[in-house]
């Protein structure tokens, strides 16, 4: 199935659905979709992602929420490894992740020093914060990052 021909489907097929979950995933699908159109991918790119919503079949079970939100989750990782893309937001989750684990068990380290119990209580929250903060800071620069080189994809109408 071509871009174009599942562009042109999923939109006549957003029409007929009143639920907010169902054109939630429409809205996502169309926007992944749209945002491949408009890049420049070469033939063989082009070839493999129409080969990839071929397979899907997403024409078929449309009814089923949940079946397409699956067949949607499956899509997008299928092109974020094809292409080498990151969704909006991707280094900010991980970086925030790594970073308040590794601030809180650090803090916890370093909060001991002070005491038993309450160094350690005191230590975990700043430990928490500060690695928070630097989270938050290494995701936004390195999302930036990646927008710049044009390698984001735009999941989100």
């Amino acid at each position: 199935m071509r871009i174009e021909e599942a562009i042109l489907f999923l939109e006549d097929f957003k029409t007929k659905h009143k639920s907010k979950k169902a054109l939630r995933n429409y809205d996502s699908f169309l926007s992944v979709l749209n945002d491949l159109k408009n890049r420049n991918l070469s033939t063989e790119d082009l070839l493999s992602i129409e080969t990839e919503l071929s397979t899907l079949k997403i024409k078929e079970n449309t009814q089923d929420v949940k079946v397409f939100g699956k067949k949607l989750r499956i899509f997008i990782a299928f092109v974020k490894k094809k292409l080498s893309l990151v969704t909006e937001g991707q280094y900010m989750g991980i970086g925030l992740a790594l970073c308040l684990s590794l601030g809180m068990s650090l803090g916890m380290t370093f909060g001991n020093v002070f005491g038993k119990t309450n160094g350690m209580i005191l230590g975990m929250n700043i430990g928490m914060g500060i690695g928070m903060a630097a989270g938050i800071a290494i995701g936004s620069f390195k999302d930036a990052e990646a927008k710049n080189k044009g390698l984001v994809l735009k999941t989100k109408p």
